[in-house]
């Protein structure tokens, strides 16, 4: 009777324990937010409630197993899996903790500082870093499992003894995996492109939506995502429209009739821009930019204050100054020529007596000779 009530007792006594000591946390992290609401690093840390109450089960299960007395020919391997557990769940306390930490000072940063260009990269690095703590923490724990195994201990000095030619192949097998990771911490750090920045890559418009330690994700216009190596930022040139101030200039091209009221059309497009909310009224202007044979380059230009904004300014000229030529000045749109053409006088088809085209008429020479004289 006592070999099973003692295994009773100690396991529900555990757990007990453990669910006593998580409802206490958790009640005094609760206490801590209430009174502290300038900071969410309490509540952003009641996030760690469950990864504690099994880290705090499994190692008094570990301590308390001796005392157990059952399956004692398995002593040594229960001991082992109890251990692994015990490692990656304080992995994973570990990076509960951190993700509260860092996310905990970036909303205290953000909502300290209300330049958005600051936010986002401070946003990008706090991101990135978390990411490197995983990771790192990750490693760590996976090591510290393998070094739990015998074998592993012995296979490990090995590897120390041959470190130098382990660090070369690898160094090689994964030279474009750092060369990502080292890029993305130049991302991060060096400030060139930042979480919700607008960019064009490849000829495709879009906003930075996700970066990692080993490629970067541009969400476009049409909610397409394109995911492309870190690496290629560092290496290939590529357009930020948000660096440094998110205002923008747009411009919208125009071909119509050399007869087109130009100056008509500069105060239509002013009084287009006055009834465009999305204008930030800085600049505007209508210029003749360039003149074909048939037609007239119209440029018209006007600022906004992004990239957004910026596009809803140049649909809306285009769209309303087209069509106000459509109504008011239909003469000032392209036009093809189907007229017949006019000849030159002299024969039907073109030619006057057949002179300039090489066509000599019978009993004349091409060369005339001056009469004499006398």
């Amino acid at each position: 009777m006592e070999n099973v009530l003692r295994p009773l007792i100690v396991v529900g006594g555990t757990v007990v324990l453990v669910l006593v000591v998580g409802w206490a946390v958790d009640r005094l992290l609760r206490r801590a937010d209430e009174r502290h609401r300038e900071t969410p690093l309490w509540g952003l840390l009641r996030r760690v409630r469950i990864p504690l109450q099994v880290v705090l089960c499994t190692a008094a299960l570990r301590g308390a197993y001796p005392q157990m007395g059952i399956l004692t020919n398995q002593s040594a391997l229960i001991g082992r899996g109890l251990t692994l557990v015990l490692i990656g769940c304080t992995a994973w306390l570990v990076i509960r903790i951190a993700a509260a930490v860092v996310e905990s000072s970036y909303a205290r940063y953000a909502h300290a500082h209300r330049d958005p260009a600051r936010v986002r990269r401070v946003r990008t690095q706090v991101a990135l870093i978390q990411r490197v703590v995983t990771a790192v923490v990750g490693v760590v724990a996976a090591a510290a499992m393998l070094l739990t195994f015998p074998g592993m201990r012995t296979a490990g000095a090995s590897l120390l003894a041959s470190a130098g030619v382990l660090g070369i192949v690898a160094g090689v097998a994964a030279q474009s995996t750092l060369s990502n990771l080292f890029a993305g911490l130049q991302i991060a750090f060096g400030d060139m492109v930042r979480l919700g920045d607008t960019v064009v890559v490849d000829g495709e418009w879009g906003t930075v939506d996700e970066i990692t330690l080993t490629f970067l994700t541009v969400r476009t216009w049409d909610d397409r995502r394109i995911t492309m190596p870190v690496s290629y930022f560092t290496a290939k040139p590529f357009e930020n429209w948000s660096r440094g101030t998110p205002q923008m200039t747009g411009t919208v091209f125009f071909h119509v009739d050399h007869s087109a009221p130009v100056e008509a059309m500069r105060e239509k497009l002013r009084d287009i821009l006055r009834e465009c909310p999305a204008w930030d009224g800085r600049a505007w202007d209508l210029s003749v930019t360039d003149t074909t044979p048939t037609t007239l380059e119209v440029r018209a230009l006007a600022t906004a204050k992004d990239a957004d904004d910026i596009w809803t300014v140049r649909v809306t000229v285009r769209e309303r100054m087209v069509r106000w030529l459509t109504e008011r000045h239909p003469y000032a749109l392209p036009r093809v020529n189907t007229a017949d053409a006019v000849l030159p006088p002299g024969r039907p088809d073109g030619r006057a007596d057949g002179r300039g085209d090489g066509h000599v008429p019978r009993g004349r020479s091409r060369f005339h000779e001056v009469p004499r004289k006398g």
